[in-house]
Formats: structure tokens, C-alpha cells, sequence
């Protein structure tokens, strides 16, 4: 009992300061991208040739986060003459429509449904859902729970089963494998639940986009109320999500 005692007086106090403040992220991390409008067309047409996504859109010059992977290809093209991935990890969005975007975002406190945060406020039980997911997203949204995130610190916790949980909290691209069961899960949600499509997979198919065996989005099968962008989105990221949508 003395020896953890100790060990915590000599740790002293390891949860991040966010959302009071904003904590620097790793010098690689790659979030929100920053457009320039005025590259040049032939640059656009490159670095769109050579997305694997096919997430530029070369005619209005913006990049689709939801088709995004941040592999920086078209940042590493243009020199970051046209596309600049900044530290920003505040990427999420209400509408799905909004991640398509030159760098400027609607703000999701304003833009989230605000008798969720009526009913959810105080108190949030999640049930994540795998749909074929590489374990990245998986990964990333375990670690909400150690102490320096500390998720429950804001009433927001993970359940084990969908009838004690408010909604869900889908990652992968939705396997026809797992197509029924995550419909099956939705159903055992009681009403009034939520939808969060967590990672590039689920909001479009990711690298998986074509195939016959995987559902193009989330939101074609269920109402799909939170979008978290990302390959995986940054632990931040889902803790910005999840507080300025519910908090």
C-alpha cells in the first residue's frame, strides 16, 4: 500500500488538461488539412491523379476527410504549396457534406443536436462496434480509458452491452460478415440512441471503397449522427468529438 503511495506522489498528476487546454500532438501527427485556393490547377491535377483515395476534389480544390486516409502524398507533391497538413485534431463534424473541406470547419458544439446534450449531458454509455476493423480505430478509442485521457472523468463510458448503452460507436468498413450483427446491436439500443462512424472505413469504405464485400458509408444503412474522421483518428480527436457533441 506504501509502495503505491510513493509511486503516485513521485508520478504526481498524469491526466491531459484538455478541453481546458490544448495539449501539442506528435510533430508528424497529420490532422486538419489547409487548402490553398490559389495553387495552381496542373499542381491540383497532380496530387488528385495521385491520391489512392480519390479524396481531392480538383475542381473546387478541397479534399474529402471522409475519403482521406492522411497518407501526406499530395502534401509531399505539392510541397505544401497546395495541401498543409496542420497539428489541428479538432476534425469532426455533425454532416457529412462538412468534410469536404478546404481547411474550414462549422463549429461542432454549434452544429450538434442540442437535445443531445440534454440527454446526454451528464451521462454517456457507448457501445463500440468492430464491423471488420483493422483494430487501429479500435486501438485508439482503448486508450480513452487510461488515465491520461480519463474519458469517465466526463461521465462518457463503454459498455458491454447495447441495451445498457445510449448508442453506438461503429468502426471498419461494415463486412457483409458483420452487416447483420451491427444492425442486430443498433435495434438493442433503446430509444432515443446515437450513431458515431468513427474512422475513414466507416464513413466511406476507406482502402476497402468498391468492393462487393464491404457497405460505401455508415450512413447508408443507419442514421449516423456524429462523423470522426481519420486513419485512425487521433485519440483527441474522439475526445474533442464526443465532448463537443454531447458536453
Amino acid at each position: 500500500m506504501f509502495s503505491v503511495f510513493k509511486n503516485r506522489f513521485e508520478q504526481g498528476y498524469r491526466t491531459c488538461s484538455y478541453p481546458k487546454e490544448k495539449p501539442a500532438v506528435f510533430e508528424r501527427y497529420r490532422g486538419k488539412p489547409m487548402v490553398r485556393q490559389d495553387a495552381p490547377q496542373d499542381m491540383v491535377d497532380i496530387c488528385a491523379e495521385a491520391c489512392p483515395q480519390d479524396a481531392i476534389d480538383r475542381n473546387l480544390k478541397k479534399i474529402d476527410m471522409g475519403k482521406c486516409i492522411f497518407c501526406g502524398t499530395c502534401e509531399r507533391l505539392s510541397n505544401k504549396e497546395f495541401v498543409q497538413f496542420t497539428g489541428d485534431f479538432e476534425i469532426s463534424t455533425a454532416q457529412k457534406d462538412h468534410l469536404l473541406t478546404a481547411g474550414d470547419l462549422p463549429d461542432l458544439a454549434e452544429h450538434s443536436k442540442q437535445h443531445f446534450k440534454k440527454l446526454f449531458g451528464r451521462s454517456l454509455q457507448l457501445r463500440q462496434v468492430s464491423a471488420a476493423g483493422c483494430n487501429a480505430c479500435e486501438a485508439d478509442l482503448n486508450v480513452l480509458a487510461t488515465p491520461f485521457f480519463d474519458l469517465a472523468r466526463f461521465g462518457i463510458n463503454f459498455v458491454a452491452s447495447p441495451r445498457h448503452s445510449d448508442g453506438i460507436v461503429v468502426t471498419g468498413p461494415v463486412s457483409r460478415n458483420m452487416k447483420t450483427a451491427l444492425l442486430q446491436t443498433f435495434e438493442a439500443v433503446p430509444d432515443p440512441k446515437v450513431v458515431i462512424a468513427v474512422g475513414t472505413c466507416t464513413i466511406t469504405g476507406g482502402p476497402f471503397s468498391g468492393s462487393p464485400e464491404i457497405t460505401e458509408g455508415l450512413d447508408k444503412i443507419l442514421p449516423v449522427d456524429l462523423f470522426i474522421p481519420g486513419c485512425p483518428p487521433h485519440p483527441l480527436t474522439n475526445l474533442h468529438a464526443l465532448l463537443a457533441f454531447f458536453k
